[in-house]
């Protein structure tokens, strides 16, 4: 009678038990997709400007060419600045993201020295 108590607490508890074990594992799969969602974002690029094609709206770093959007913000000695601003063979890091086809698009560049505090 005692092993049937026992038997029968346990099952009891492994029902109780499983919707907190299911929910953990749904949580950690939300979470590790929402996690490599936001990593569309490139390594830093880090260099020397190639070309600046206003018209065309692209910057070279190297060698790769991003895309400026009217979302991409530049930043010129620590101050808001424009594509136009930029000039070859300055120095510049560039935070990218990638789309499905592999094209570059700028999300922030940052040319010069940074702005005093």
């Amino acid at each position: 009678m005692k092993k049937q108590i026992a038997l029968f607490a346990l099952v009891a508890a492994a029902l109780i038990a499983a919707p907190a074990v299911i929910r953990a594992q749904d949580a950690s799969a939300t979470n590790n997709a929402a996690a490599s969602a936001g990593k569309k974002h490139a390594a830093p690029v880090v260099g020397k400007v190639g070309a600046v094609d206003a018209k065309a709206m692209t910057l070279t770093v190297g060698t790769k060419t991003f895309t400026i959007t009217s979302e991409t913000k530049i930043k010129k000695d620590g101050k808001d600045a424009t594509l136009s601003d930029l000039v070859v063979g300055e120095r510049v890091a560039v935070i990218g993201k990638k789309d499905e086809a592999g094209n570059l698009t700028a999300v922030s560049i940052h040319a010069g020295k940074k702005g005093e505090k």
